[in-house]
């Protein structure tokens, strides 16, 4: 990883929240995408506009994959790739709430190696490098220690705790949710909350940054069957997200049902 790549998300992603902060929620423009893929407002536009001139002006080498960006098959064949979600949680940004991120990532072969996710109306920046440690707002992070699935605060939606996913029962948990997807794997980076699990399939854009930010605060990522996530996949797609610390991560593996 180029050591600036850091630097050049973290201004990107300021640069990005003054655009996104222009625009007033509930009275920007917004659509909904085909394919019931939900909304996307112009702030959304305009964010990722930005952002795709900005970093692909920067390292013109690297492939692009953004949720507002028509996909394109160059990138697979890119050693580097920026991974953006120009606005994660636009339900939140349309609502006027403040819950909702800009998530930028840097992958190199499959594997995140810089990421920001961005709260602006907030004030809140999450950002790691590989090897360099998790910081928010300069300030180091780390996960939790707690061990016992039962009693942790775990951050997930409503369809997770199904019976059907968990054979030896739905465990005892204490259950809360934040609806951008970037900002609950941050708040488990950030020791908020014990663990964040989604089981669908689930976008890269959303998945990408802060799965390095929870790597870097010592936590173990993976999909929702153990394995490595890994990223710049055809499908741009990852079989969905458990992530805690090692020993809490082994517990809700061996609760959750095989797939």
């Amino acid at each position: 990883m180029p050591a600036s790549d850091l630097g050049l998300l973290i201004d990107a992603a300021r640069a990005a929240g003054d655009v996104a902060m222009g625009f007033a929620g509930p009275q920007a423009k917004r659509w909904d995408k085909p394919g019931g893929l939900g909304p996307v407002t112009e702030a959304d536009m305009a964010v990722n506009a930005l952002l795709e001139e900005r970093l692909r002006t920067a390292r013109p080498g690297y492939g692009w994959l953004s949720e507002e960006t028509e996909d394109d098959s160059a990138r697979l064949s890119a050693e580097r790739v920026f991974i953006v979600d120009p606005i994660d949680g636009t339900r939140s940004f349309i609502e006027g709430s403040g819950t909702w991120a800009h998530a930028i990532a840097v992958a190199e072969r499959g594997r995140v190696t810089a990421a920001v996710v961005y709260l602006p109306a907030r004030g809140k920046m999450y950002v790691a490098a590989e090897g360099q440690g998790a910081l928010l707002n300069d300030m180091p992070i780390r996960v939790t220690a707690r061990n016992d699935l039962t009693g942790a605060t775990l951050l997930a939606a409503k369809p997770n705790y199904a019976p059907e996913h968990w054979p030896g029962g739905v465990p005892d948990v204490k259950r809360a949710y934040r609806p951008s997807l970037a900002y609950r794997l941050s708040l488990v980076a950030e020791g908020r909350y014990d663990a964040m699990l989604t089981l669908r399939p689930s976008w890269e854009w959303d998945i990408a940054a802060g799965e390095l930010i929870l790597r870097e605060a010592g936590a173990r990522t993976s999909d929702r069957e153990a394995l490595p996530l890994r990223f710049n996949n055809r499908v741009p797609q990852v079989n969905g997200v458990v992530a805690a610390n090692p020993r809490l991560h082994e517990a809700i593996a061996e609760a959750l049902a095989p797939v």
